[in-house]
């Protein structure tokens, strides 16, 4: 059997377990989603976002990309931040990172991983160099990451704040909530890092005068 076979062979067995224990299981799921987060999370899958949280499907919309980024130029991401923002009115976001984060470490080094990831992973060098005095410091090379994996979820959440999308629910809708989260892979913990209310003080040069 092939490795995608097997896939559909327990989608099918999930699907006939959720109906034996709840028969209007998939009936309700159909239905329109209003979900009161968004997850911003890394690609990673030993980060899924339902489990870890506790939550069933349709209760948090999400969004995934290497090492959580929140990037002005993603068309991906922003389209889903205005998605969820002005039209499921979400009150909350959720940057979710984690602890040993193959994106982080590989930012750290020189290696040469071709033009798209040496672009991606550039974002995240950029918050090392931002925070090169604290992280130079630190000579154990997983604590090193750890702590770079936390710093990169607080620079994503302000990159939140910095978008008109964010800054114009803020007046309007008085939301969401900008939460900054990293998981521990050795522990299944969520550990906050930061957290912005709605209608926080924005630096003043990416603040937009917003009629």
């Amino acid at each position: 059997m092939k490795s995608y076979e097997k896939l559909l062979l327990e989608n099918k067995a999930w699907a006939a377990e959720k109906v034996e224990k709840d028969p209007g299981y998939f009936r309700r799921l159909s239905k329109v989603q209003t979900p009161e987060f968004l997850w911003i999370g890394c690609s990673d899958s030993r980060v899924p976002a339902n489990e870890i949280t506790g939550t069933q499907p349709g209760e948090i919309f999400v969004h995934r990309n290497i090492a959580n980024m929140v990037i002005h130029t993603d068309i991906n991401l922003l389209s889903v931040l205005d998605y969820a923002v002005n039209f499921l009115k979400v009150k909350h976001i959720v940057v979710c990172g984690h602890y040993g984060c193959g994106g982080v470490k590989a930012s750290i080094t020189n290696h040469d991983y071709k033009a798209l990831l040496n672009m991606w992973l550039r974002s995240l060098k950029d918050v090392y160099r931002h925070n090169r005095e604290e992280l130079d410091a630190i000579e154990d090379p997983d604590k090193k990451s750890d702590r770079l994996a936390e710093l990169n979820v607080m620079e994503q959440v302000v990159r939140l704040s910095q978008t008109t999308i964010i800054q114009n629910a803020w007046k309007e809708q008085q939301a969401p909530h900008l939460h900054g989260w990293v998981y521990g892979l050795k522990d299944g913990l969520l550990n906050p890092v930061m957290e912005l209310k709605a209608g926080s003080e924005v630096d003043q040069l990416y603040r937009y005068d917003i009629i």
